[in-house]
């Protein structure tokens, strides 16, 4: 586990919701990840993950924990995770200072 001060952040609504996902998941964290794709360059990747892969920095807060791979982390510095629930629906959003543009689906961006 990563000791060290993390450079993403998740608020308490995120860590609410992971926490109630994890409940009724027997324990599952979330696994954020970032890979090439989507329609700016980079997406955001979220998905259920049982236990912490070689390298991961395990993020935990409020009951909460998200996994993030080492490639991923560089590329989420200074991010922040929230869960917003609108009416167009609920979803985990990415609040991302690195990247340059996003697209409107909100889960695509780029660091251009």
């Amino acid at each position: 586990m990563d000791m060290h001060p993390t450079p993403f952040r998740l608020t308490d609504r995120a860590a609410q919701r992971i926490a109630q996902i994890s409940a009724s998941e027997a324990g599952a964290a979330l696994r954020v990840a970032v890979l090439a794709g989507g329609c700016s360059g980079f997406q955001y990747k979220f998905e259920l993950d049982r236990a912490p892969a070689a390298g991961d920095s395990v993020i935990e807060h409020a009951g909460a924990r998200v996994l993030i791979d080492p490639a991923s982390l560089d590329l989420l510095a200074g991010s922040e995770l929230d869960y917003t629930d609108e009416l167009m629906g609920s979803h985990f959003a990415v609040r991302n200072p690195n990247a340059a543009s996003s697209c409107g689906c909100g889960t695509s961006f780029s660091l251009d």
